[in-house]
């Protein structure tokens, strides 16, 4: 099983970015953890601060992989066009952000790629990663029966 990690802009800046929001770790480091944990699922990281790329990933992995966990970042309050890929695409999506978007500033608590998610993790720092990769493989598992 194929599961393709997406992040949106500054993801590539954990373990540096306001540490005190994101954590001092690094996302390569929590992804070879995760990957242990996970050792049965291809697990494919893509990092991207331009919208069009995000949009190009998800439409590829949107027909390769089972599943896809999209942390979007900023984009998320904002990209009409990511709502469309992934309406557009046959995997199911999930959501994650790693802080609780509703305990920040008010702009946050607006996604416009939440409608066409199968699900939405927020607040559980980099676990919410994992949640999501769990919320995929139940999803496969009941699809399977």
């Amino acid at each position: 099983m194929k599961i393709q990690i997406i992040n949106g802009p500054n993801i590539n800046l954990l373990g540096k970015r306001e540490p005190g929001i994101y954590g001092s770790r690094s996302f390569d480091d929590y992804l070879n953890e995760l990957r242990k944990a996970y050792p049965q699922i291809e697990l494919d990281a893509f990092q991207s601060n331009f919208e069009g790329a995000m949009i190009d990933k998800l439409q590829e992995a949107g027909f390769a992989s089972k599943g896809i966990v999209l942390n979007a970042g900023a984009y998320t309050h904002t990209s009409i066009a990511l709502q469309d890929t992934i309406r557009a695409i046959p995997a199911p999506v999930v959501e994650v952000h790693i802080s609780n978007v509703y305990r920040r500033e008010e702009y946050r608590h607006t996604s416009l790629i939440s409608c066409a998610c199968l699900g939405v993790i927020c607040g559980f720092g980099l676990d919410s990663y994992r949640l999501g990769v769990e919320a995929l493989l139940k999803r496969a598992e009941v699809r399977q029966r």
